[in-house]
């Protein structure tokens, strides 16, 4: 067991020796050893006492706090992050230099690379759409092209003109080729899905259909998972390259993540290819916007993104150590 999701409300968490115990008023409801335990996840109205929150910081044990039924982040506790001022110097460096341009261009052509796989993935399965399939991906061919050409332009150091946000001309550039790439996958991976979904696009906060609310759930989940693995390796989770910097942003997390979205489209589309989730496993806010899976859905949501984030957490910590050694020009990050 790497994670274990505490979702159910008025559950009270004490410590009991190496284990965690469940109660339930005073019933006792089962037990989880921490020694296995490299994260927890607690959904909802969860009551744990501090020497719990103690136990795990000092076993170095990540938990997530999410709200119950928008599973919207409130916070993550860690225990002892690394203390590698170099790197984060060496960071900060590199932000206001051509590399921010470098690797951004590099994280743009890593997501429209893995939208143009996922794509001809799905026209081999769904031979009924190779059309409208095979249209979005000539024209990711075509965006992947201009983002080499981009790769060869002349790069420009991100001067300080007293405008945090302002970005060079040409990764402006780069921000409208990621943007109208993104258009031309999601106007083909809608149509992967049944009509009845109302999955007719992006969107968020709140998600307003089945499909946008578990992209959103997923999203979330692997955003912070990357937030963990950048603290840990000792980068700052805000100072980003492709995203810029904005206050209470994890811009570097943002930067990662773009990379892995499709890996999390592919999870989702086979989620309901096989009707693992219908629109009974949902639910509609009736004061405000918004579609959320219910609480026994949740449940067995849980299983099956823990065993898709087994393996895709491996690909995280490799893309983050290597970003670091980038950084620190191919040395050690982590200091013996």
């Amino acid at each position: 067991m790497g994670t274990l999701y505490i979702d159910r409300k008025d559950i009270r968490v004490k410590l009991d020796g190496n284990a965690l115990a469940f109660y339930a008023g005073s019933e006792r409801e089962g037990m989880v050893p921490i020694a296995p335990l490299k994260r927890v996840v607690i959904v909802g109205n969860i009551a744990l006492e501090a020497s719990v929150l103690n136990r795990l910081a000092d076993q170095d044990i990540t938990v997530l706090f999410l709200s119950g039924r928008s599973n919207r982040f409130h916070g993550m506790l860690h225990g002892r992050l690394h203390n590698n001022g170099l790197l984060r110097i060496r960071q900060y460096e590199k932000s206001l230099s051509s590399f921010a341009q470098e690797y951004s261009i590099e994280v743009v052509q890593g997501k429209v690379s893995g939208q143009t796989a996922l794509l001809k993935h799905a026209s081999q399965r769904r031979p009924d759409l190779r059309f409208p399939l095979t249209s979005a991906i000539d024209i990711l061919h075509t965006h992947a092209k201009k983002l080499s050409d981009l790769s060869f332009a002349p790069l420009n150091r991100i001067e300080d003109s007293g405008q945090p946000d302002r970005r060079a001309p040409l990764l402006q550039s780069l921000v409208g080729l990621e943007g109208s790439a993104s258009a031309a996958y999601f106007s083909a991976y809608t149509k992967l899905f049944p009509p009845a979904l109302g999955f007719k696009g992006r969107n968020r906060r709140p998600p307003l259909d089945p499909v946008n609310a578990v992209l959103s759930l997923c999203y979330t989940m692997l955003h912070y998972e990357t937030v963990g693995a950048i603290e840990t390796i000792g980068l700052d989770p805000t100072i980003g390259f492709l995203h810029q910097f904005e206050y209470g942003r994890e811009s570097l997390a943002c930067d990662l993540v773009e990379i892995h979205r499709p890996a999390v489209d592919e999870f989702v589309w086979e989620l309901f290819r096989e009707r693992n989730f219908t629109h009974r496993d949902f639910t509609y806010e009736k004061e405000r916007p918004g579609c959320y899976l219910k609480k026994d859905s949740r449940k067995r949501f849980y299983p099956w993104y823990e065993t898709w984030a087994k393996t895709h957490r491996r690909h995280l910590a490799d893309s983050v150590g290597a970003l670091a050694r980038r950084i620190m020009d191919g040395e050690n990050p982590l200091p013996e």
